[in-house]
């Protein structure tokens, strides 16, 4: 169960993930949050570019590795709209990042693409443990996974 303040983080996860669509892209927003509760940084999917590496879980991972001490990373929160993908959540734990939170799981994504039609990833997708075996997850959130789910229907029926 999530408190108030994580569901915020998560919230604006989503927004961000509006943000990406908007910007036409593949709607994922990440928010990195320090122990004290502190907005770090944050950022959504710029894979658009033509750089299929511009996830934002790997650019908060590599802003976390520039600017936070070791303490620091192990002490924050990644708060994401997806689970990880294996590139991230190696990235994130590479990094020596803390917890992460997220909206909707790669399963549940895994799901709803194969219902809309969308071919499968370019990288299989795990669960962030079989990446990180010791990383500490929470999610999903149904009250926000269904938002996400929309997000990405909408994404795909216009690509």
């Amino acid at each position: 169960m999530a408190t108030e303040t994580e569901l915020r983080h998560l919230r604006r996860c989503v927004e961000l993930a509006a943000e990406a669509l908007e910007a036409g892209d593949e709607p994922f927003g990440s928010v990195l949050v320090a122990a004290d509760g502190t907005v770090l940084a944050e950022d959504h999917n710029r894979v658009a570019t033509g750089d299929s590496t511009r996830h934002p879980e790997f650019e908060l991972a590599r802003w976390a590795a520039a600017n936070l001490t070791p303490a620091e990373r192990a002490a924050a929160t990644v708060f994401t709209s997806g689970e990880h993908c294996p590139m991230c959540a190696a990235a994130h734990g590479w990094v020596g990042l803390g917890r992460i939170v997220y909206a909707s799981s790669s399963g549940q994504l895994a799901t709803w693409l194969a219902e809309l039609g969308v071919p499968a990833p370019a990288v299989r997708t795990l669960p962030i443990r079989e990446v990180v075996p010791g990383a500490e997850v929470e999610g999903p959130f149904p009250e926000l996974a269904e938002q996400v789910r929309d997000l990405h229907r909408r994404f795909h029926r216009r690509s």
